[in-house]
């Protein structure tokens, strides 16, 4: 059955990749509660039961533990994993309150939050510019190579050897986000800039609908013109300007991503896309069989995920603290415990809710659901 090859083919690559970025994210807000002096009990890899880990000197718990599908740092004054002041915060001696998260003043305790999703950046932007230093950044300019037969690009008098750069008056200087326009318009006329000899033209051009099914077997619907690009370039950067051309690269797939999410809110983009779990455990086992510049590169895009999606304003994720921190800074006091708490519920509620129902895809995907249907008919 799939589902047991995919967890003994994929798991270790699974493990492998979230945990380097899980390590990153909760290093960010390790290293910042250190440097504002704030004790940290508990470093993890992964929640439940600890399988092993150390003490450090300063009195951190380094562990690993069984379910590798997250972590935590634990500060002194948290009353567990999700970082809710403790019970005790309130009647703390001088000393405790000297090491206390929740006794830091407003703007170090932003700053240790924020520590962890701008860790991902760094991380993705570290892994980026190191790929761009030695294996050569991926150039894909919007030249056209292939017009194919009968599809909208040639009714519209695309051709050969034409250059996209812009579309509805939007710069083009890449062909991935060409193909973000176009997958995302079915139906709907787009205006081209196009590029020929020399002069702009203006195409319109109306992408079709398609139905395909990737590598993994999930049929996938999405616009296309039809048209394609030959070959892959790769161009080696000197490493300062690898660092940079990594910053804008994470910018761009940053915003790339926010756009994909903002239009599955609006119902102009399907969420077949949206994966849990099981899936990523799936893309990092194919990853992993394409070799490690593709293991680096969907650890880097998988880091940038994170990062963003830790900022989304959700009690018992990084943006929810900092939506309680806005509340705190305009009223001049936190929130009573009890709203942080009402907070804290519905924010797990969210969270469950989303992991339910991205791994009902994943299983659907895997054709899971199917087969205890039809084990049971």
């Amino acid at each position: 059955m799939d589902l047991i090859n995919l967890i003994w083919t994929n798991g270790l690559s699974f493990i492998f990749i979230l945990s380097v970025i899980v390590f990153g994210h909760e290093l960010g807000h390790y290293v910042i509660a250190r440097w504002n002096g704030v004790r940290v009990e508990i470093f993890s890899i992964g929640f439940g039961p600890e399988l092993f880990g150390w003490d450090s000197a300063n009195g951190t718990r380094w562990k690993v533990s069984l379910l590798p599908l997250g972590g935590y740092v634990k500060m002194f004054g948290d009353a567990d994993a999700s970082s809710k002041p403790g019970e005790d915060v309130p009647q703390m001696s001088p000393e405790d309150r000297a090491v206390s998260f929740h006794h830091k003043p407003l703007g170090q305790r932003t700053a240790i939050i924020l520590g962890g999703p701008l860790a991902n950046f760094v991380l993705a932007i570290i892994i980026l510019a190191c790929m761009f230093a030695t294996v050569g950044q991926r150039i894909t300019p919007a030249d056209i190579s292939i017009v194919q037969p009968d599809s909208p690009a040639e009714a519209a008098g695309m051709m050969p050897g034409d250059r996209i750069i812009g579309i509805d008056g939007q710069a083009i200087d890449r062909f991935e986000a060409l193909q973000m326009i176009v997958r995302a318009s079915a139906g709907e006329p787009l205006n081209f800039t196009v590029l020929r000899d020399g002069a702009e033209i203006e195409l319109v051009i109306v992408p079709r609908m398609v139905e395909v099914t990737d590598r993994f077997g999930n049929v996938r619907e999405f616009g296309q013109i039809g048209i394609g690009r030959e070959g892959v370039e790769f161009v080696r950067l000197d490493p300062l300007v690898a660092i940079w051309a990594a910053v804008e690269e994470t910018w761009y797939l940053s915003a790339a991503t926010l756009e994909a999410l903002g239009q599955i809110i609006a119902g102009t983009r399907g969420s077949d896309e949206l994966g849990g779990p099981i899936l990523i455990a799936q893309v990092s086992g194919q990853v992993a069989e394409d070799g490690l510049i593709a293991v680096f590169w969907f650890m880097a895009l998988l880091s940038i995920n994170l990062g963003l999606i830790n900022l989304f304003p959700i009690p018992m994720l990084d943006g929810g603290h900092l939506l309680f921190y806005v509340f705190e800074a305009i009223r001049g006091r936190p929130l009573s415990e009890r709203a942080q708490e009402y907070g804290f519920r519905i924010g797990l509620a969210m969270v469950l809710t989303l992991m339910i129902f991205v791994t009902w895809k994943d299983l659907d995907r895997l054709q899971v659901v199917d087969f205890f249907i039809n084990l049971f008919s």
